[in-house]
């Protein structure tokens, strides 16, 4: 039975520091997308020792240093690539190019972390795997909405442990809010850079699918995108939702959208339900909507034993990322396969290139 605040059954499970200070060593560069903090100090805390950065940006690199103090900073991306003690590089360049950072890490005999969405077409994907079988270097991917959750990552821990069942069926829903428009960068409002909203923010969801379901592949039954009210970019999709069908017949629908009002009290209320054969759970990810306190990380469970309410924050921590230094030394998976990081991603990219456009004609 779980404890109420799930400390007991979590004992010992927490994550923490896999190696020691020095031993494993990591860059980063391309800092478009404000992911890469979370990145690099995740990796910092799993025991990582951030050695240097690039960007272009010298406002970019200045803030960057700013947040973590006492990194050197590279003179080109160059220098990064070519120094023996890296041996991976974190990057959150724009979503269309993250593919090319990808190919010049691994050929520089380096693993890459990559922001979501880790590329945009298919070209990009088949150009990756076929590196990654070269090279034997490691492509993953920051996917998170599941890895930097703890509810999320609870709520894994609670379906391998048998608690619901066999999963059947996961519902997602990834409001964002889009703040205003000189906080954006001009490649946000284009589809080709930004790769669409399925493609971007659809693509935690896709993930999740297929990790809480235990699918290895699925098929899209349903993607749809518009631009409701952002008529003076075309471009800008800030509605999606999509549905898909598992090789194992599992089912997932989710919703993505850029309309969190500016009453919430946080970016988006991210909330995930998970249907198995022996009950449910729900995360409310990100904030309980009218509580006194605007806190995150809530899962409910309901099963044969009852239904309890979790908050998770500070119960489990972060594994992936200790996971994947200790994959990068013995070259396994333990993290993530590398076959399930590409599959979210092509979903996500077919999903928006096969997506119906319900844009009102008068918006187009």
């Amino acid at each position: 039975m779980l404890e109420k605040n799930g400390q007991e059954y979590l004992r010992g499970k927490r994550a923490g520091p896999v190696i020691s200070p020095g031993e494993f060593v990591f860059s980063a560069a391309h800092l478009d997308h404000g992911h890469i903090y979370g990145m690099t100090r995740a990796l910092i805390e799993a025991g990582g020792t951030l050695k240097s950065v690039w960007d272009p940006d010298p406002k970019r690199r200045a803030d960057f240093l700013r947040a973590f103090p006492g990194t050197a900073e590279a003179r080109c991306e160059e220098e990064i690539l070519d120094d023996p003690e890296v041996r991976l590089v974190a990057g959150a360049a724009v979503t269309n190019e993250r593919c090319a950072l990808g190919l010049r890490v691994m050929a520089a005999g380096k693993d890459y972390f990559t922001d979501k969405a880790p590329m945009t077409t298919l070209s990009q994907l088949d150009a990756a795997r076929e590196a990654v079988r070269r090279t034997g270097r490691k492509y993953m991917v920051y996917y998170s909405e599941r890895l930097h959750v703890e509810c999320a990552v609870l709520a894994g821990m609670l379906i391998e442990d048998g608690l619901i069942g066999r999963v059947l069926s996961v519902s997602g829903f990834g409001p964002h809010r889009i703040g205003g428009r000189e906080g954006r960068p001009a490649w946000f409002w284009r589809r080709e850079p930004s790769g669409g909203i399925l493609c971007d923010i659809g693509s935690h969801q896709i993930e999740q699918y297929l990790s809480y379901a235990g699918e290895e592949d699925a098929g899209i039954a349903l993607a749809r995108i518009a631009n409701y009210a952002h008529p003076d970019t075309p471009e800008f999709d800030d509605f999606g939702d999509c549905a898909l069908t598992g090789k194992n017949g599992t089912t997932n629908y989710f919703r993505v959208d850029w309309f969190t009002p500016d009453g919430l009290r946080t970016w988006g209320d991210g909330r995930t339900l998970i249907l198995g054969t022996k009950g449910y759970i729900e995360m409310r990810k990100f904030i309980d909507v009218a509580a006194d306190r605007a806190e995150g990380n809530h899962l409910f469970l309901v099963n044969g034993d009852g239904e309890q309410k979790i908050r998770a924050a500070g119960v489990t921590g972060f594994p992936f990322f200790g996971d994947l230094i200790l994959d990068c030394f013995e070259r396994t998976e333990r993290a993530m396969t590398q076959e399930h990081a590409f599959k979210a991603a092509e979903l996500s990219i077919r999903a928006q290139s096969m997506a119906a456009d319900l844009t009102p004609m008068a918006g187009r």
